[in-house]
């Protein structure tokens, strides 16, 4: 589990970078979008969201602690926007605590836009949480961070290919360097606005009398649920027997 704790030189105070981002801090009043950043664990997540919002959060990964999100804001564009810093995870399937904080609130917070930080050195082990994310909003952007040292180890990543086989906008940044940070907060600003419209890849390799199922329930819950984008994914859980699922249908936590 995670320990999350926020410090700043001055908490309330803004202050703007050459790019027209205005660093807000910890002041989240009054926003117009809200945006989840979401990853594995060590993967610059907490370095993004202090490039952002101007705040020196700190993680650990000590037993025992409280798991708890840290929240900041940032403007640009005259548009105020609220960054929410969910717990690393590896997973959505709710096996843990972080897991769990981490789904709903992609889930029933239903952000603008669902920022996914991963590892460029280790790309195809962070793809898993990314594929999950993909199941539940059609709003997210992928932070290729680390680009640094993935350099340094000679791997080269075709963005845009990637990209295209996600259906979502892929940025690479170097967090600690401030390097990308302007074209990440560029790509969130047009994604929350609708100036891009992503199509995420959905996982299709799945056997036949599975997928009839998740089809026929899945189209259940649209009728229930018209305004959640994710009914294949709540399908799926059904069928798994997600507990926490079952009880969010019951308590009527999707509208």
């Amino acid at each position: 589990m995670q320990d999350k704790k926020i410090t700043s030189a001055c908490d309330t105070c803004s202050h703007f970078n050459a790019d027209g981002l205005k660093k807000l801090g910890v002041n989240t009043d009054n926003f117009d979008f809200v945006i989840a950043l979401a990853g594995n664990p060590n993967t610059g997540k907490s370095t993004v969201f202090n490039a952002l919002t101007g705040l020196k959060q700190h993680t650990g990964n000590w037993p025992g602690k409280t798991v708890v999100r840290a929240e900041g804001a940032f403007e640009y564009n005259d548009q105020k926007y609220k960054l929410v810093d969910l717990p690393g995870t590896y997973s959505l399937l709710s096996t843990s605590q972080d897991e769990e904080v981490a789904r709903d609130f992609i889930l029933f917070g239903k952000p603008s836009v669902t920022v996914i930080v991963v590892d460029a050195n280790r790309l195809e082990r962070n793809l898993n949480l990314v594929l999950q994310i993909l199941e539940i909003t059609d709003k997210a952007v992928l932070c290729l961070n680390l680009m640094d040292e993935a350099k340094r180890n000679m791997i080269d990543i075709d963005e845009r290919t990637l990209a295209r086989d996600l259906g979502i906008p892929v940025v690479p940044t170097s967090a600690r360097f401030n390097t990308g940070i302007s074209e990440l907060i560029q790509t969130v600003s047009d994604v929350a606005n609708g100036k891009i419209i992503c199509k995420p890849h959905i996982v299709r390799n799945i056997p036949n009398n599975i997928m009839k199922a998740v089809e026929k329930l899945s189209a259940e819950i649209k009728v229930q649920f018209p305004e959640i984008p994710n009914s294949r994914w709540i399908a799926f859980r059904l069928l798994e027997g997600d507990e926490s699922i079952i009880n969010a249908l019951r308590k009527n936590e999707f509208t």
